[in-house]
């Protein structure tokens, strides 16, 4: 049935449902999920690592999502997540490991980008994710930006565009569903949307010219989705109270009628402070549909999600939200579902971990290793310093378990390659006792390492790193490569833009010969 035709089968809530996408918690469907589909018929589900613990569990819990939406619902579920590749990996374990987009390009090959990207994302297809929210499409103009960094494929409109455009064609030759983010740009901005409302505040022309570039180039590669940034642009939309996410004036005014961006529009999560503060998450939906969006994303919280539904049902009832408005959004999220083929999820045929993927994922992280660096010596003990986060966000992922390996440790690969290593972990913002700690061990030690996590945003780290004897510290920039500045007369100093474990066990490999 066309997508048209099958619109007319759908009742009023039935197509609001369309329109939401939520999150649960839990390896399995609990009762809050099994209740968003089998009453509300809600048309998408957003996974994150809580509901990851191995490839065939996911690929488990995907095929019986879809099972009791299929007791209630024709049109299939749209199953997404964050799965960018290096610090955003909701699937890592089991699955091939991918580079941060900042990687790649420092790797160098637009044939690599798109090779790799093609394998990780038909690994996610083959366990019942249909959509993922990748590429990111901002721009890291702004070094001191909290959210972006490595996540981005570089500081230009040149690189962006070239590396982004690489990996939308791996997503799309795997038959995953793209979606570009965070239109319209979320690079230069010094603030976490997660925690506060950021503004944009260049003129058009400027925004023209960069921000805006890599979307123009993605919408003329035939990009599927789109996600929102809650961010504000004044030269866009006059009213600060309104971020991108909920602005008429974007959404409508820039995005469909004058760029003619027709795929699907989605919001960021709207329980993130710069809505869930703001106008709040409810209302957040309503004014995200009337402003243009196509797909509600409301990631946690199960009262909120079935508030936020019912609130827009009952805008639409009266007339605050158009019948034809809803029309539009569901047209596109139908036309999506069928172009991906999203009703073929029965025959799910777990496909993962091919020694050519791996090969190549091993040569790219080696690749995307930059800086110099005397090769540690195996004679004398390694004492490591291993800034972790401790705070849980989306993007920063809270280390988990206690193993080195758990928590992201390059203890683990160097020990493998013959190193003693002595780990101290620190948080980003380290208190005087963690620093005493530290220095107290590194007056004794024959060589340091200090592997970063965006140093550059901490001044506690940094005055950590400036206070070590620099002639045997070997700085590791964990995620921000900008990070290196911090220590110009180290012994060493290396970018691996990520510290996760591929990340780390490539930059063992480094630090055991010489560069």
């Amino acid at each position: 049935m066309h997508a048209t035709e099958l619109l007319q089968t759908l009742t009023l809530s039935q197509k609001v449902a369309q329109l939401f996408m939520v999150g649960f918690d839990g390896l399995v469907p609990n009762s809050h999920i099994e209740e968003m589909l089998r009453a509300h018929q809600i048309g998408g589900i957003i996974l994150f690592r809580r509901n990851v613990e191995t490839p065939s569990q996911l690929a488990a819990l995907n095929l019986r999502l879809q099972e009791i939406n299929a007791e209630q619902s024709n049109v299939p579920l749209l199953i997404g997540t964050d799965q960018e590749g290096g610090m955003v990996m909701r699937i890592e374990h089991g699955v091939t490991p991918l580079p941060s987009a900042m990687a790649f390009k420092s790797a160098g090959s637009e044939t690599d980008c798109e090779a790799l990207t093609k394998v990780g994302n038909a690994e996610l297809k083959s366990l019942g994710i249909n959509i993922n929210f990748a590429p990111v499409l901002d721009i890291n103009n702004n070094p001191q930006n909290p959210v972006i960094g490595v996540r981005a494929y570089g500081e230009t409109v040149s690189e962006v565009s070239q590396f982004g455009l690489a990996a939308l064609r791996g997503m799309q030759s795997a038959g995953m569903a793209a979606t570009g983010k965070h239109f319209p740009g979320h690079g230069d901005t010094a603030v976490d949307s997660h925690h506060s409302m950021p503004v944009v505040a260049h003129d058009r022309a400027r925004l023209d010219a960069v921000e805006l570039a890599p979307f123009r180039a993605a919408f003329g590669a035939g990009l599927d989705a789109l996600m929102t940034a809650h961010v504000a642009f004044p030269a866009i939309e006059p009213d600060l109270a309104k971020p991108a996410t909920i602005s008429h004036a974007t959404l409508t005014g820039l995005l469909r009628n004058e760029l003619a961006y027709q795929g699907v529009v989605i919001t960021d999560c709207l329980e993130m402070d710069a809505i869930g503060k703001g106008v709040g998450t409810v209302a957040g939906a309503v004014f995200s549909i009337q402003a243009g969006a196509d797909i509600v994303l409301i990631s946690h919280t199960p009262a909120k999600q079935a508030a936020a539904l019912a609130e827009v049902l009952q805008a639409v009832k009266a007339g605050d939200i158009s019948v034809a408005r809803i029309d539009e959004s569901v047209l596109r999220i139908l036309a999506l579902k069928q172009r991906y083929q999203m009703s073929a999820w029965a025959n799910l045929a777990p496909s993962l971990l091919a020694s050519e993927a791996l090969q190549l994922s091993a040569r790219v992280h080696q690749a995307a290793i930059t800086g110099h660096a005397q090769p540690l010596d195996k004679n004398k003990p390694v004492f490591l310093i291993s800034a972790e986060v401790r705070t849980h966000t989306e993007i920063d992922e809270v280390a988990l378990g206690k193993t080195p390996e758990a928590r992201n440790s390059l203890a683990q690969p160097l020990s493998e390659l013959g190193y003693r290593v002595d780990e101290q972990w620190i948080a980003l913002q380290p208190d005087a006792a963690e620093v005493d700690t530290v220095l107290s061990q590194a007056a004794h030690a024959g060589q340091i390492i200090f592997v970063s996590y965006n140093a550059q945003l901490f001044k506690e780290q940094q005055a950590l790193i400036e206070a070590l004897p620099q002639d045997k510290l070997w700085l590791i920039a964990g995620r921000l490569p900008y990070d290196l500045d911090l220590a110009p007369k180290a012994a060493g100093r290396l970018s691996c833009c990520s510290n996760r474990p591929a990340a780390l066990y490539a930059l063992a490999q480094k630090l055991a010969v010489n560069i």
